[in-house]
């Protein structure tokens, strides 16, 4: 007989240490980059602030601890000026007032658990319902987009860093055990930003991180997306009923507009007369990336902008990766230099497990146990043609 879990009381173990405070960056004289004083803030008694690390050749990334956002990243075009390519604001209150995910680390669960409700080990978990009253979506309430982690600045073999940790309490958002969290990114002389995750428990829960940046390769207030050439490494996709939970069914995308093998523009397809891109108001999926071995390191797709001359390519030992077109976005937000997201003028490609996983016994597994470790790569590499 299963036993239910309803967690309503959570005491947050903040992983901050308040009333301390790093030094300050050197900041590259790149125009449009965001000042670190408008991050210095506190949230839930945790300081928040600025990261700012470069590489050899210019790239500039820019994250602030809460929630792990990356605020700026700066690549250049194919004249080698320098653009500003993902989604953000340009200040500490109005991330705290505006999209919680531009940017974030997503978990303990990136992507939708339907109904919040998931049984491991016999004991049903019910998580906080986040998404109209209907779904857990990216770790519930107060995920880890919504939290102050523990930041440094480290330099390692392979480039410049921002190392990440934070502790997630047993009962935060409902997820059993005491979950330790690091994310290190880091920026390369070969144009990379790498994403590592690494997460250990002491109770069997279940964890699928992501990382939830919009990007736009022509600047992030140029606007729409849809010019965008795009590649996904993927034989299959999930389809998703009207809450946008997987139906279990594992779809060719032979055929159907969601085949994106070779390169096609986001574009191109995405208002074909298909119940899929209807059900989704566009492309909100998840893609199942083609493995020699699973867990490898291995392409899982690309973007190119022609206008900039911007490529994109992404690489991952995650099994899957979420193909959204920004449509949800609808004007209401208002980021650096006063750029303006309006519908379909961001793009995200979130490396991850499937979701829902854990009520699909078919699909891999997203538990973790003690004595076992999470750890999965990421990487954005950019280059220009």
């Amino acid at each position: 007989m299963k036993k239910i879990i309803f967690i309503t009381i959570i005491f947050l173990l903040g992983s901050c240490q308040p009333g301390t405070r790093k030094a300050g960056n050197n900041f590259p004289d790149i125009p449009g980059m965001v000042n670190q004083e408008n991050f210095q803030g506190t949230y839930k008694d945790c300081p928040t602030d600025l990261y700012t690390i470069s590489n050899t050749n210019g790239l500039v990334m820019q994250a602030t601890n809460y929630g792990g956002k990356i605020v700026t990243l700066f690549i250049p075009d194919r004249d080698g000026n320098m653009g500003d390519v993902v989604f953000g604001y340009p200040n500490i209150g109005d991330y705290l007032d505006g999209d919680p995910y531009f940017g974030a680390i997503v978990g303990r669960y990136a992507n939708r658990i339907n109904a919040g409700r998931f049984t491991l080990d016999n004991t049903e978990y019910q998580l906080p319902l986040n998404e109209g009253g209907r779904n857990m979506l990216h770790g519930g309430n107060s995920g880890f987009d919504d939290v102050v982690w523990t930041a440094v600045q480290v330099d390692s073999e392979e480039g410049k860093a921002v190392k990440l940790t934070y502790l997630s309490p047993d009962g935060d958002q409902g997820f059993p055990g005491n979950l330790e969290v690091e994310v290190i990114y880091t920026l390369t002389d070969e144009n990379e930003l790498i994403v590592d995750y690494r997460a250990v428990t002491d109770q069997p829960t279940i964890i699928n991180l992501s990382q939830h940046s919009y990007f736009n390769l022509a600047g992030h207030g140029a606007g729409s997306i849809l010019d965008h050439e795009l590649v996904i490494h993927a034989d299959y996709f999930t389809p998703v009923d009207e809450n946008l939970i997987p139906t279990g069914e594992l779809r060719p995308v032979e055929g159907t507009p969601f085949d994106f093998r070779s390169q096609h523009k986001i574009g191109e397809r995405i208002e074909d007369d298909y119940e899929q891109l209807k059900t989704g108001r566009g492309y909100d999926h998840n893609f199942i990336l083609k493995k020699d071995v699973q867990g490898e390191l291995s392409f899982a797709g690309s973007v190119y902008n022609s206008i900039s001359g911007r490529l994109m390519e992404v690489f991952t030992t995650h099994p899957a990766m979420q193909f959204y077109t920004g449509n949800f976005l609808d004007g209401s937000a208002t980021g650096k230099d006063g750029a303006v997201y309006h519908y379909r003028t961001g793009f995200c490609l979130e490396t991850q497990f499937y979701p829902d996983s854990p009520n699909h016994p078919e699909f891999p597994s997203t538990v973790l146990r003690p004595g076992e470790e999470y750890k999965h790569r990421t990487i954005f590499k950019f280059s220009t043609k």
